[in-house]
């Protein structure tokens, strides 16, 4: 293995406060190791130079292009970049202080082309933030699939992902489609024969800056991109996808039994809901955070049940072109 010599790509869309944030935590990374950090600027309307030009003591590369979407502004800067092994970042993380030497640790003792770090709330998080954050990486409810878990066959996501230059070039990076655009390279290097590994301890500060709406709206796109990923890669179909569809049917139908004094489903979900509020409170030890934490889940899993339901009809049953009837999940490519 040549030596490591990693690029930071981070695009970023009118966020020039978290661009800032990011920056000011690369500045407290640990460890004496080459790396460089290209932003690309996807469109925005609200340029973030004025912030990125106070860090000159780090080497950056900034580039402007037209709105093309995240995955494909990741390729934009990938092609660009000066390192041999990428690292893909969100513009709403922090990296904790020692990021960099758990990632060169881990692919010198057991080298991937492509890895995945899982996301965690920082202590100087919004009640809301972390509420959100139980939701999306608790076990309870994602089972793990954001990095919670050990897994043969990780598929990271690009918040926080590894990707080498080598794999890059052999994969063409990611696709037009959004969101969806990691899973559906990590299925693609899987076929072309590369290796993932999940890093556990490469995690990020996902900062998530969401209210109930754009959070709903976060998981209802993640359900409609469900199924347009299983027709692209009918081998990573698993039942363990229409959990929340079936979790959001199986409450309304709770509630119907109801009217006629039937109780017995709505016992059941009294009961997941108690265990979610005890598990998010032990973990954030505040009552409020446990209950803004229940809310999430169901806003998760009604927003992407729904999508996913609404999808899997179009294209499984109806034989929908996905392009056709979800056109604004999809991105043209910039060159």
């Amino acid at each position: 293995m040549e030596p490591l010599h990693f690029s930071f790509i981070i695009p970023v869309y009118n966020r020039p406060d978290e661009i800032g944030e990011l920056l000011e935590s690369f500045g407290k990374l640990k460890g004496d190791f080459n790396y460089s950090i290209c932003i690309v600027e996807d469109g925005s309307t609200i340029p973030s130079y004025d912030i990125i030009k106070q860090y000159g003591q780090l080497d950056i590369s900034y580039y402007v292009k037209e709105n093309s979407g995240p995955g494909d502004s990741r390729n934009y800067g990938m092609s660009r970049a000066s390192g041999n092994y990428f690292i893909i970042l969100d513009s709403d993380v922090l990296l904790p202080e020692d990021y960099l030497q758990i990632v060169h640790a881990s692919l010198t003792e057991t080298y991937t082309d492509c890895y995945g770090g899982p996301d965690a709330a920082h202590a100087s998080f919004s009640k809301l933030q972390k509420a959100i954050n139980f939701a999306m990486t608790s076990f309870i409810t994602t089972g793990g699939i954001r990095g919670g878990k050990e897994s043969k066959k990780f598929q990271p996501r690009s918040f926080n992902m590894g990707l080498s230059k080598k794999a890059f070039e052999a994969s063409g990076g990611f696709g037009s489609i959004h969101p969806g655009e990691d899973p559906d390279l990590a299925l693609r290097l899987t076929k072309l024969g590369f290796k993932t590994q999940l890093i556990k301890n490469a995690y990020v500060y996902h900062k998530r800056r969401i209210s109930w709406r754009k959070f709903y709206q976060q998981v209802y796109k993640f359900g409609l991109v469900r199924p347009i990923l299983n027709l692209w890669h009918p081998t990573s179909e698993r039942l363990v996808f229409w959990l929340p569809t079936l979790f959001s049917l199986g409450f309304v139908l709770g509630i119907i039994l109801l009217v006629f004094n039937m109780e017995w489903l709505m016992y059941i979900y009294i009961l997941y809901i108690l265990v979610a509020f005890i598990v998010a409170l032990a973990s954030s030890k505040s009552l409020i955070i446990a209950g803004l934490s229940v809310m999430a889940i169901f806003i998760q899993f009604f927003g992407y049940g729904y999508g996913f339901l609404k999808s899997t009809v179009a294209i499984k049953f109806l034989k929908v072109d996905p392009r056709k009837r979800f056109p604004k999940l999809f991105f043209k490519h910039v060159q």
